[in-house]
């Protein structure tokens, strides 16, 4: 599974481990091992100019997915094609925000981030109450699973 992990903000980050868990998420999920995706960390400006070419919305936001072959996750025995899932662009300053107001680092921020950033690349969303729970709920085990503790509490709404 190619995971690319690309730092283009200014803030510092451990690129293995957004790698490390991307591979994670793909391998439980059941995502055929050529797949692709993408993890970007912007700046806050290259953030917000996303948010509002795409979302119509002022000021950065804390993460985007950019889904490309809309692959949804595979079961035992039976993968997902092989092809490119997309990008998933995070802010880590706003990531920092986060952190802070939900009591936890940064970097556990930024991995929340690219684990909710991923799950919407394979079709996941929140919009409804029980697309909400299934979402957060997946999020939390996958991300418990590969910190071996405790996911960080969601910050994301």
């Amino acid at each position: 599974m190619a995971v690319d992990v690309n730092n283009e903000s200014s803030m510092e980050a451990d690129l293995d481990s957004l790698s490390g868990l991307g591979k994670h998420i793909l391998e439980r999920l059941h995502v055929h091992p050529q797949a692709e995706v993408s993890i970007i960390l912007l700046d806050e400006d290259a953030m917000e100019r996303l948010h509002i070419e795409w979302m119509d919305l002022e000021g950065p936001t804390d993460v985007m997915s950019f889904p490309m072959d809309e692959l949804t996750p595979g079961r035992p025995g039976a993968l997902t094609p092989a092809g490119t899932l997309g990008d998933i662009v995070i802010c880590p300053q706003v990531a920092a925000e986060q952190a802070q107001r939900g009591g936890h680092t940064t970097a556990d921020e930024m991995l929340l981030l690219a684990t909710h950033g991923l799950l919407h690349l394979l079709g996941f969303d929140h919009a409804e109450p029980a697309e909400r729970e299934e979402m957060f709920g997946l999020q939390r085990d996958l991300l418990t699973e590969f910190l071996g503790r405790p996911a960080p509490r969601e910050t994301i709404e």
